[in-house]
């Protein structure tokens, strides 16, 4: 018997008759029986793989069976922007029970929180930042709010579990159920992940009840058709965009907002209709481009990672890809966009714009064909997560007792295996530095905290992630979006023009107090820029840009200008080899190289220990640390001894650890910060795998 029979007579009717679905799919249909018993499920399946339904489905039948009343289901996302979209749908899906569906989130107006407050939906969409804020605002009722809760979905779980904002939403999950007094049945969509099992484990391994992974991969059919090319530049690139698949909607990815400013207005400029998706645009913008990407059928919209998750812009014929992701799990993100219908394969187009980039577009789908995918590995020792839980905890009791944060954070894994009296001496020293107040063991948020994070009503205790500030652009009223305040100091540029949503805009006037610049549209280009150092590669794609480097094999999902400029690429590297690193020195420049293939994190460590061991300067990015000071070969042998022996007797944080960037890190007493450092020390098996490599030595000759 199918367990469609399970869900709901009034599920079951709509299904059928509102959806006219013959069927439902495997997930569907596989996720049915573990959420309607009330178990702990994470669902995988690629994007568009039906992961919405196969969790609200039975979550809205259980809420029937059952009878759930007031607030009963909470719906969690990462982007304000998926909660616009998936609204409209779920809001439909309750509508068939009779049961309603609302928003909150930031761009949300105080009228429709107010009717909120006041008359309790069954299913609330929101974001972890925004739970935090309904649980210590003053003007909320929380024990009202969510006494009702039974169960949380959290879509996109693994864009939260790899950072820090998923120990906050963790954190934000044990509190309510405390509020709720009942377990909380959780929920997780995910799109494929390495680690399936351990990402459910961090969900809710310490949760009682019992726990499923329901995963479904698409099987048979026609492979992926995946096509890599070399163009050499951006300019190129859009060249290729305008002629190539005229007539179809194609998404392609860029891995900055500048670059896809830049290649917006370049394909407007040869007629191709262009919209633009980024996090810097405002909500409108961004609304109005994703529905006007949906409603044709012969344009381009081009996107950070924004849309690699499950926004909905309608059936796609392409994705394009410029450059290339730094993980395979974003590639399949990006793929997975594709291939709806049944006569659309998925697909995906690389156009390598640099050799560098061609050589790691290659090794991402190399990774990918040989079955990689990234584990999602929740960052330890989240003590400055947990400062700000007692912060938050204090506002929402309005005064916390000394030790009643136990019964609404002790369960979470990384504060129960603290050592013995580590979160007290986090107390202890937030008290000391007047983070806290104490009275009468009651706790409060004392001097310090008002003074750090009491602006606008606490508006930076909300999450736990650094924002930069930028200027809002307007035009008029309209709002268009931000961008990073070095835009307006560029020199060459009079009058200053910025690009922003794909077009150009003169700039008027700034307001530098307020953070504002007001436009006027241009007809000429423009630059913006935005902060960001990149997202560093691993260790598994430094090491399969190596082995491509280093290898004979012809790929034949590349070009034959694609091809071709891999092998020249081949001939300028042939002093790479494999199972070694290589000193190249440059005796006419007088520096050196030292080619690891290790990644950023790592090199940055190797470089720490080389100029504390060696006091060698060096300049570190994925593949390479650039030595600042002549070495010889033999000399270096040496210092990489001696960087051994000082690894493995590390125990102090360095300066410039990183971990100054830890929102809350200033709550933190040093061993508190030392426990997280050591913990965090991820380079630790890089640093002791490269030092462990032999070394060869190669000549260079600078130009």
């Amino acid at each position: 018997m199918s367990s469609f029979s399970r869900l709901h007579p009034a599920v079951q009717h709509h299904v059928v008759n509102s959806l006219g679905w013959r069927e439902l799919r495997p997930l569907q249909e596989s996720s049915i029986a573990p959420i309607l018993d009330g178990r702990h499920v994470l669902l995988l399946a690629p994007t568009a793989g039906g992961k919405t339904e196969a969790a609200f489905f039975p979550a809205l039948s259980r809420m029937l069976a059952e009878n759930w009343g007031g607030l009963s289901i909470l719906y969690l996302c990462p982007l304000k922007a998926l909660l616009n979209n998936l609204h409209t749908r779920l809001e439909h899906y309750c509508q068939w029970a009779g049961r309603r569906c609302e928003l909150w989130h930031g761009d949300v107006s105080q009228a429709a929180r107010r009717k909120i407050l006041k008359d309790l939906p069954d299913c609330l969409l929101t974001t972890p930042e925004s739970l935090e804020v309904m649980l210590v605002s003053a003007v909320t009722d929380h024990r009202f709010l969510f006494g009702g809760l039974r169960l949380v979905v959290i879509d996109e779980i693994h864009s939260f579990a790899g950072d820090d904002r998923g120990w906050h939403l963790l954190s934000i999950l044990e509190r309510l159920r405390t509020v709720a007094g009942r377990e909380l049945q959780r929920i997780g969509l995910s799109a494929t992940v390495g680690n399936p099992q351990g990402l459910l484990d961090w969900l809710a391994g310490h949760c009682e009840g019992t726990r499923e992974v329901v995963q479904f991969a698409p099987s048979g059919g026609a492979q992926p058709d995946v096509q890599v090319d070399y163009v050499g530049s951006l300019d190129n690139a859009a060249t290729v965009i305008s002629r190539l698949h005229q007539g179809e909607k194609r998404l392609v990815f860029c891995d900055s907002r500048s670059r896809v400013e830049k290649l917006a207005s370049q394909l407007r400029e040869v007629g191709v209709e262009t919209h633009v998706s980024h996090s810097s645009l405002s909500l409108d913008e961004r609304r109005r481009a994703e529905a006007a990407f949906a409603q044709s059928s012969n344009c381009v919209i081009v996107a950070t990672s924004t849309l690699e998750l499950g926004i909905d812009v309608g059936d796609l014929d392409r994705v394009i890809q410029i450059d290339s992701p730094t993980t395979v799990s974003s590639f399949l993100q990006r793929l997975g966009r594709t291939g709806r219908r049944s006569s659309n394969n998925r697909n995906c187009l690389f156009l390598a714009t640099h050799p560098d980039a061609l050589l790691r577009a290659v090794a991402i789908v190399k990774m990918w064909q040989e079955g990689f995918v990234e584990p999602v590995e929740p960052p330890p020792t989240p003590y400055h997560v947990f400062a700000q839980q007692i912060l938050a905890l204090s506002l929402q009791e309005r005064g916390l007792g000394r030790n009643a944060w136990r019964r609404w954070l002790l369960r979470l894994p990384p504060f129960a295996q603290a050592a013995p009296g580590q979160l007290d001496e986090i107390i202890d020293h937030m008290i000391r530095e007047t983070y806290l107040s104490e009275d009468q063991g009651i706790l409060f948020v004392g001097r310090q905290g008002e003074a750090r994070f009491g602006f606008q009503n606490f508006l930076d205790l909300f999450s736990v992630f650094m924002r930069t500030p930028e200027f809002e652009v307007f035009c008029g009223r309209e709002h268009l979006g931000s961008v990073d305040r070095g835009t307006f100091t560029q020199r060459g540029q009079s009058p200053l023009v910025l690009s922003l949503a794909g077009r150009s805009w003169k700039v008027r006037e700034l307001d530098w107090s307020g953070w504002k610049a007001f436009v006027e549209p241009a007809e000429y280009g423009g630059r913006s820029r935005w902060l960001g150092s990149g997202r560093p590669y691993s260790f598994e794609l430094c090491q399969a840009v190596k082995q491509v480097m280093t290898s004979e094999t012809h790929f034949p999902f590349l070009s034959r200008r694609g091809d071709q400029a891999l092998e020249a690429a081949r001939a300028e590297h042939d002093w790479v080899k494999p199972d070694v690193t290589v000193l190249r020195i440059d005796a006419n420049a007088g520096d050196s190289e030292w080619w690891t293939f290790a990644g950023r994190s790592a090199n940055e460590h190797l470089g720490r220990l080389l100029l504390k061991t060696a006091t060698v300067e060096s300049n570190p990015d994925n593949f390479c640390l650039l030595l600042n000071t002549p070495v010889s070969g033999e000399r270096f042998v040496h210092d990489m001894e001696t960087m051994r022996r000082a690894s493995a007797q590390e125990t102090e944080p360095p300066t410039g650890d990183g971990l100054e960037d830890l929102k809350f890190s200033e709550c933190l007493p040093a061993t508190a910060l030392r426990s997280i450092w050591h913990h965090r020390q991820q380079a630790d098996r890089v640093v002791e795998f490269v030092l462990a490599q032999p070394l060869t030595l190669s000549s260079a000759t600078s130009a």
